[in-house]
């Protein structure tokens, strides 16, 4: 079990919390994989914005946030290690300052490693918001609520793989490289900070 809370730039905050269960044995009735089967589920706590009334059932953007964070995550995960398994990964976003998924990107992969579950390299991930024509890291939930373009880039730093990128709105050659610098840059700060959690918790344990 896993929290992290996250600020890149040092407007926006959140808190969140990753579980990891597994390796254990698929119940599913398929045929053998040699390739074990990794599953996300990111949930946003009732009290975690300031909407209230929001059901217990999982919305729609919350199942495209999980299966944002499971496509980020694949590509890092051994999957091989553990055949006809499954590793489950829960996030419950108990306050959320904006750019949900890139948190649960990089906290749902610090505590897939904490768990002893082999990985090629850790995940971490940034987001860039284009509001005004401005270019804001690691935007608040204001600040997306206003974008009129976003960037997410989630990446193994010590690979310098990308697992993950998404756009949305119209982006120009020059501003969309920024952007991606800007993710970059984010990027390698988080996982400094990550691999320091993880040495500490070596360390206590």
């Amino acid at each position: 079990m896993r929290s992290l809370e996250q600020s890149v730039s040092g407007k926006s905050h959140h808190l969140l919390l990753a579980l990891t269960y597994g390796p254990r044995p698929s119940d599913r009735k398929t045929s053998f994989s040699e390739q074990g089967r990794l599953q996300c589920d990111v949930k946003l706590a009732t009290f975690a914005t300031r909407q209230h009334g929001k059901s217990f059932a999982q919305s729609a953007d919350e199942r495209d946030t999980s299966a944002t964070v499971q496509a980020a995550l694949e590509a890092a995960v051994q999957r091989h290690t553990f055949p006809k398994a499954n590793v489950d990964v829960y996030c419950l976003i108990l306050e959320s300052g904006g750019a949900d998924a890139a948190v649960a990107i990089t906290a749902a992969s610090l505590a897939i490693a904490d768990a002893g579950i082999e990985m090629y390299d850790l995940v971490s991930a940034c987001s860039v918001s284009r509001v005004g024509g401005q270019l804001l890291l690691d935007p608040t939930a204001d600040e997306s609520h206003h974008e009129d373009g976003e960037v997410l880039l989630a990446m193994m730093p010590s690979l310098n793989l990308v697992t993950q990128l998404v756009m949305t709105g119209e982006w120009s050659t020059s501003s969309s490289k920024e952007a991606l610098e800007l993710c970059m840059g984010g990027c390698a700060q988080i996982d400094s900070v990550v691999r320091q959690c993880l040495q500490q918790a070596a360390v206590s344990s």
